[in-house]
């Protein structure tokens, strides 16, 4: 396609860049080569106008994804020429990306607006937004539209996509950046409580304007377990641990808490944490069940073995009774 231009690259930042970051690099380099700021110059005036072209694409998530598709149809059907391989595009992406002859008809349309025709040899000239006034780096302010286009467009369709989250994000939310499978960078918002097989619709960011649908699964845990709105967790304690009882320290969905471990605790009893399981829908949450693991050591130093010397010599033996019990009854 003729007169392609990488907007990442004009703004020198990469394709993952949430667009927070994308608004902060436009305004220093929109001050950096305002016009204003460098009469004169035209090759300022120029990267201005770069910019402000790349910024007004970039920074609208709709503008941003179907640019994005675009470039990833270009480098892939390059490279499907190179390889005299196939296109793994639908027909009517095909056709739709292939009714723009160059990057500025496809502009045009994407920012909805039509070039002045004048009778004549067409100048090739590029179709950009015009500054007007000492602010018109700011958006919104300096754009001319001209007029809508009337290219028709092919039937929206929808898409869905995996996407594996972290127990920890999957529980706080957030904004996460995911790349598709089509080249897309997408900056997505998520809520709180995300649970496997939950999906998440995001309008107009199928394609050509269908919804996007992404599925969800919540990465395993190393300690953590999702059981209903309930956590559930096996907390290995040394012995010394159990016999002493007092606080122990646990890992939750909110970093580490303390726990108080009754005297004599067992192996396999439950302790629970109370509110500290998984959010329901309506934002409730369960208990933390806490499973208690007593931990032998297998291999003791040579100080660990002399305590439990003493520790043995200065304990009751619980077997002899029961000896005793049966001399006696056999006397």
């Amino acid at each position: 396609m003729q007169n392609f231009r990488n907007y990442y690259e004009i703004l020198g930042v990469s394709p993952d860049t949430p667009t927070d970051e994308i608004k902060r690099v436009y305004r220093r380099l929109a001050r950096q080569y305002h016009p204003d700021l460098n009469p004169g110059d035209k090759e300022a005036e120029e990267r201005f106008k770069d910019i402000l072209e790349a910024y007004e694409v970039l920074s609208d998530p709709g503008k941003r994804t179907e640019y994005d598709q675009l470039s990833f149809f270009l480098r892939a059907r390059q490279n499907s020429r190179k390889r005299n391989s196939g296109s793994k595009f639908s027909s009517a992406e095909i056709e739709y990306f292939s009714q723009f002859p160059t990057f500025d008809s496809f502009l045009d349309s994407l920012l909805n607006r039509r070039r002045e025709v004048n009778q004549g040899q067409p100048t090739g000239e590029r179709s950009r937004p015009v500054e007007r006034n000492a602010e018109a780096y700011t958006p919104g302010r300096s754009k001319v539209y001209n007029t809508v286009t009337s290219e028709s467009r092919p039937m929206k369709r929808d898409i869905e996509a995996l996407l594996t989250l972290p127990l920890e994000k999957a529980y706080r939310g957030g904004k996460e950046r995911i790349r598709l499978e089509d080249g897309r960078s997408l900056e997505v918002d998520m809520p709180p409580g995300m649970v496997s097989g939950e999906k998440m619709r995001l309008r107009k960011l199928g394609m050509n304007g269908g919804d996007l649908y992404l599925k969800i699964t919540v990465a395993p845990h190393s300690f953590l377990q999702i059981a209903g709105n309930e956590i559930y967790c096996k907390l290995p304690i040394t012995p010394v641990e159990a016999v002493l009882a007092g606080q122990v320290e646990v890992l939750t969905l909110d970093g580490l808490v303390k726990m108080n471990l009754p005297p004599g605790v067992k192996s396999g009893q439950k302790l629970r944490l109370a509110n500290k399981g998984y959010p329901d829908n309506r934002g409730r949450r369960g208990d933390q069940v806490v499973e208690i693991e007593i931990q032998f050591p297998t291999q003791l130093t040579p100080e660990q073995r002399e305590l439990y010397e003493k520790l043995r010599d200065l304990e009751d033996n619980l077997r002899e009774p029961l000896w005793k019990s049966d001399a006696e009854s056999s006397d």
